[in-house]
């Protein structure tokens, strides 16, 4: 299973630099004034106190955009919902996959169509488990 530190986020950490608006992905314009403030840890963090970072590791979550190396953002305030994804601890150890919920069963579900050795785990009353935090964003370098 993924191996995760986490990293709290202090009260007074904040990084803010300037939107200068929109971008087409299409053909080029030249860009505007400065239109407003971008905090980026008040754009990407709700719970100060519950919210964490972790650095995936491994590849069983590729088809869910979640690459080896990308950062996580997961709120530990965030109530699970059925298909989140979500940081699991499961008999010692954490995991990020795709939390089915449903008929009083939990399934954690990887997301890499290429390597069928990654396989759902089916969560049983014999396992030491819960859900973490849930996913909110994911940070990628191009």
């Amino acid at each position: 299973m993924d191996k995760f530190v986490p990293h709290t986020i202090a009260a007074e950490e904040s990084y803010e630099s300037h939107l200068l608006g929109d971008v087409k992905a299409g053909f080029p314009s030249p860009a505007e004034d400065v239109r407003e403030k971008l905090d980026l840890i008040k754009l990407l963090v709700k719970h100060k106190a519950s919210t964490f970072f972790f650095r995936v590791n491994g590849v069983s979550m590729v088809d869910a955009a979640m690459d080896e190396g990308d950062i996580i953002i997961v709120d530990r305030a965030i109530a699970p919902y059925n298909n989140c994804k979500a940081v699991c601890f499961i008999d010692g150890e954490y995991t990020v996959k795709r939390v089915e919920m449903g008929d009083n069963k939990v399934r954690l579900m990887p997301a890499n169509e290429n390597n069928t050795a990654y396989r759902p785990i089916e969560v049983t009353a014999e396992n030491d488990f819960m859900i973490w935090g849930v996913v909110t964003y994911v940070i990628k370098k191009m």
